[in-house]
């Protein structure tokens, strides 16, 4: 099976109110022409990046009545209030408060949606 972006993806399951992010490549060139080397950039404190998954959310509590058993029920009931950030949409986002991850040789980051300060979203018309 060859591997795409999309299903070596599909195995990774994000928690909660996080997003998986995935870089975008860095400009190796500043505004006044200056090359910068590799390390400078990522070490700003805003970057930017796509998100490739997002978590359900941020869980609810489950309102159990007091005269059911809670501890007698298999399933489980778990309600999340969703996220803003979807899939595909481009990210502005706190460096400080992301985890750097590498899957099958690729860079990504892992960021709660506390950290994302703005989304920018391609609508289809």
């Amino acid at each position: 099976m060859r591997i795409s972006e999309k299903n070596k993806l599909e195995k990774i399951i994000i928690v909660g109110d996080r997003v998986l992010i995935k870089p975008k490549s860095a400009r190796e060139q500043t505004k006044s022409g200056l090359y910068l080397p590799p390390g400078v950039q990522e070490k700003e404190k805003v970057q930017e990046g796509y998100i490739m998954k997002a978590g359900p959310g941020y869980p609810v509590p489950t309102d159990y009545g007091l005269d059911e058993e809670i501890w007698g029920e298999d399933a489980e009931n778990v309600r999340y209030i969703p996220l803003q950030a979807k899939e595909g949409d481009l990210a502005i986002y706190l460096q400080r408060d992301a985890v750097e991850i590498n899957y099958l040789n690729e860079k990504y980051f892992i960021v709660p949606q506390s950290a994302v300060l703005m989304l920018v979203r391609e609508e289809d018309l």
